[in-house]
């Protein structure tokens, strides 16, 4: 295959690989040539051989596997969150709220026609700026912050990373990781660098040791984080924060996502002189996933850098979607059934819970809208063994980092929604798949 590939200079031989790439001469898996066979090949230094494959790594061409060589790129499949399509099984991974709990926008929506907003004007709605300083500011007291709307905390996040890092760019993840969050680093062209979850939220040993290895942003979920629905203590938030006290200009992005339906408090690790930062808070799971749209809270330069991505007659957030928001964050009728809401998805996964204790299966009370369930098997087993039940559920496979040596043996449920009588079936079939 080095036979295969020209050039003289890393700019040259990168683009030669990219034509061959291009004209399906390598495929996604292919393996490329060692950077020192490929240097005696071509007659060039090492050096540029190197340089090479490094602008291709950068450019999402290429992905090197260490020992197993450097390897043509591929389209990973993520997996998504969400109803899983053309299954008749009952689907008890879809990590959805309850429609049911979701508040009707109708009486809101004659609130929010009126005079028109045109090219020029500002991106962010006067009365949910102001909202959203009030919501904020008692988790960010000690911070000089400027608030944006985003089409959501995925596309808030995607745009935080794309503002301050580059290809090839390490990223901090807890690990396991929130699905979306994965297809956002990998779509990026950015590297994962995974940090475990404990109960107790992101690892203080993981979090240091990605900071050595060169990270240039942290993603972490305080609360009800997505898979393990842990939620950050204040002992560990107090210590992450120490450890960040050294890396005031990585760019730290809370995800909370859950909010207003949290059960516990907010603990974040947005110390006093920490200067790249983003809370992102999306209004998804209370007020719909359709409604798309979220608050991010940032440091000044970080807001400057955001707002050039988010200008009029572009990618702004239709001001006619920030009123409805509006109208409904501050209807008294709508905050009480968002509360209720929170109240209720504790109450049944907790149930729930407590029907696996009576059967030998220890599941934690954690957040969230789903619970991660420990089992004495591998996963994947289990999940098959449900299907053949007529449950689709899914395994903690999908949201790992990388590749593990062992598979497995967490699922991710959601069971909110079931009935008693359902909820009581799937606690025997699990327990008979687990046997």
């Amino acid at each position: 295959m080095s036979d295969d590939i020209r050039g003289t200079t890393a700019a040259d031989i990168a683009d030669s690989v990219r034509a061959l790439r291009e004209r399906g001469v390598l495929q996604p898996g292919s393996l490329l040539p060692p950077v020192r066979e490929l240097a005696a090949t071509l007659g060039v230094n090492r050096n540029t051989a190197v340089a090479a494959y490094r602008q291709l790594a950068q450019a999402g061409l290429v992905v090197s596997r260490g020992r197993a060589g450097t390897v043509i790129a591929g389209v990973d499949v993520v997996a998504q969150e969400g109803y899983a399509s053309d299954t008749v099984l009952r689907d008890v991974a879809t990590g959805n709220p309850d429609p049911a709990l979701i508040p009707d926008p109708f009486p809101a929506l004659a609130t929010v026609a009126g005079r028109p907003v045109l090219y020029g004007e500002p991106v962010i709605d006067r009365g949910l700026d102001a909202w959203a300083r009030n919501w904020v500011s008692p988790d960010l007291p000690h911070a000089d912050f400027r608030i944006t709307v985003t089409s959501g905390a995925v596309d808030a996040v995607e745009r935080l990373l794309a503002q301050a890092l580059t290809r090839d760019d390490a990223v901090a993840l807890e690990d396991p990781c929130f699905l979306a969050s994965i297809h956002t680093v990998r779509l990026g062209g950015y590297r994962a660098v995974p940090v475990p979850v404990d109960a107790e939220g992101m690892t203080v040993e993981g979090l240091r040791a990605a900071l050595a290895a060169g990270v240039r942003a942290v993603i972490c979920t305080p609360r009800a984080q997505n898979p393990t629905g842990a939620s950050m203590s204040a002992r560990r938030a107090a210590e992450l924060r120490a450890v960040l006290v050294d890396h005031p200009y990585v760019l730290l992005i809370e995800d909370d996502h859950f909010s207003m339906l949290s059960q516990h408090p907010y603990e974040s690790l947005i110390g006093p002189e920490h200067r790249r930062y983003a809370l992102v808070r999306s209004v998804s799971k209370f007020l719909g996933p359709d409604m798309c749209l979220a608050i991010a809270a940032t440091d000044p330069d970080t807001a400057d850098r955001l707002a050039m991505r988010l200008s009029p007659g572009t990618t702004w957030v239709s001001h006619l979607l920030q009123r409805l928001t509006l109208a409904q964050l501050t209807d008294d009728d709508v905050s009480a059934r968002v509360a209720a809401a929170g109240v209720h998805y504790a109450a049944r996964n907790a149930a729930f819970t407590a029907r696996l204790r009576e059967h030998g299966i220890d599941a934690p009370v954690t957040d969230g809208l789903s619970l991660w369930i420990e089992l004495p098997r591998p996963a994947r087993l289990v999940v098959e063994r449900l299907m053949r039940r007529g449950w689709l559920a899914r395994t903690g496979d999908e949201f790992a980092l990388g590749d593990r040596a062992e598979p497995s043996h967490h699922l991710r449920l959601t069971v909110h929604d079931l009935s008693d009588d359902d909820a009581a079936t799937l606690v025997t079939d699990l327990v008979a798949a687990v046997r």
